[in-house]
């Protein structure tokens, strides 16, 4: 399943409202250490494993296309 995931910095939250994510992460933008939590906080969300996360898109933006296997 996709879903269009929007990250917020500065907070610590997740907002599902169908196939549109909000997420919230402390984590700063450097090395991909805010990417990581959003693929932690996504499978901890969905009762997933985070190696069924990925990111399919926007690896360097807020808006990001991401993939439940």
């Amino acid at each position: 399943m996709l879903y269009q995931v929007h990250v917020e910095f500065n907070s610590d939250s997740i907002t599902v409202d169908g196939n549109e994510i909000t997420i919230g992460v402390k984590s700063k933008p450097v090395d991909g250490q805010a990417n990581k939590e959003v693929i932690k906080k996504m499978a901890k969300h969905f009762g997933v494993s985070s190696g069924n996360v990925s990111i399919r898109k926007g690896h360097r933006s807020r808006y990001k296309i991401i993939e439940i296997v």
